[in-house]
This record gives structure tokens, C-alpha cells and sequence, in this order.
């Protein structure tokens, strides 16, 4: 049986992460990673940050209060490829760890080959998981999993 489609959807427009501290939250999000201030709700606990050029797509982060127990979400942030592989640095720089899929330090972006995209892994204060990522131009290739950057060069010279 055919599904209507309800309304064709064009893009994702907005995401929403939990924060403890509003204020840090946004210092982070406002130094750290340069997203433009788009609105702060004082009275709501909630700042609104464009991703991208203003009206594309917007981020908003919720203060949660001090409740003892946390939630740790995801939000991905695409990026090109040249600034993929500066990430890394610029990440160490700004004394955030640059991390793998699997949550482990790493020194260079690891590819999800089903895609395939390339990605950096790091958590802001609130330990809400964040990535760069970047689609590949090349095939997919399920069989390889995920890899790191310099696995998938060897296996796919024409990413190089």
C-alpha cells in the first residue's frame, strides 16, 4: 500500500539541546563554535543561535534546571571538507577534545562508509554530543563500516 505524502519536507530547519547553565551554554556555543546569536528568552531560559546564514537554520538550547540527572543529546553541523580536517586542531586549541564515533580521542575524522560522510565528534558542556560533518563525493561502501580518514584514503583513492 502507497503512503501519501503529507508534505513534502524541503530540510531540517531546527534543533533543540537541553543545557544546565544557560549562560555557559551560550559563551560556548557564541565563542567556542561562532554561531550567531539569533534571540535569548531571559524569562524562558532559552537562546536561539542561526546555523548558517540567518533564516537557514537555527539551533536553540533550553536550560533545563538542577535536576540530578542529565541527558546527553546529538546535533551534527555540516561543514566542508577543508574545515573538517582543521577541526581537529582548532578543537585542541580550544581545549575540546576532538573524539571518534566510539567516543575516543582522536587525530583524525573517521568516515561513515554507508554514507559515505566524514566526521569529528566532541561534546559541549552539557556533554550533548556534537559532530562536523561532511558528505563524500564517493560511492558508498557499507562493507567498510566506519573507518578512519587515513583507512578510507587508502581504500578509496579518488577521496584524496
Amino acid at each position: 500500500m502507497a503512503t501519501e505524502i503529507l508534505i513534502p519536507i524541503a530540510d531540517l530547519f531546527e534543533a533543540h539541546l537541553t543545557v544546565s547553565d544557560l549562560d555557559r551554554a551560550v559563551a560556548f556555543y557564541r565563542g567556542q563554535l561562532a554561531l550567531p546569536l539569533a534571540h535569548i528568552f531571559p524569562e524562558r531560559k532559552v537562546a536561539f543561535f542561526w546555523v548558517g546564514a540567518p533564516g537557514k537554520a537555527m539551533l536553540g538550547l533550553w536550560e533545563a534546571g538542577t535536576m540530578p540527572m542529565s541527558i546527553s543529546l546529538h546535533v551534527a553541523f555540516q561543514v566542508a571538507l577543508s574545515d573538517l580536517h582543521e577541526a581537529l586542531s582548532r578543537l585542541q586549541r580550544a581545549g575540546i577534545e576532538p573524539r571518534d564515533l566510539a567516543g575516543l580521542p582522536t587525530e583524525e575524522p573517521v568516515v561513515l562508509a554507508w554514507m559515505p560522510a566524514a566526521s569529528v565528534y566532541f561534546r559541549d558542556p552539557d556533554n550533548n554530543l556534537l559532530e562536523f560533518i561532511t558528505m563524500l563525493s564517493d560511492p558508498p561502501r557499507p562493507d567498510l563500516g566506519v573507518l578512519p580518514w587515513s583507512d578510507w584514503v587508502h581504500r578509496t583513492p579518488s577521496t584524496a
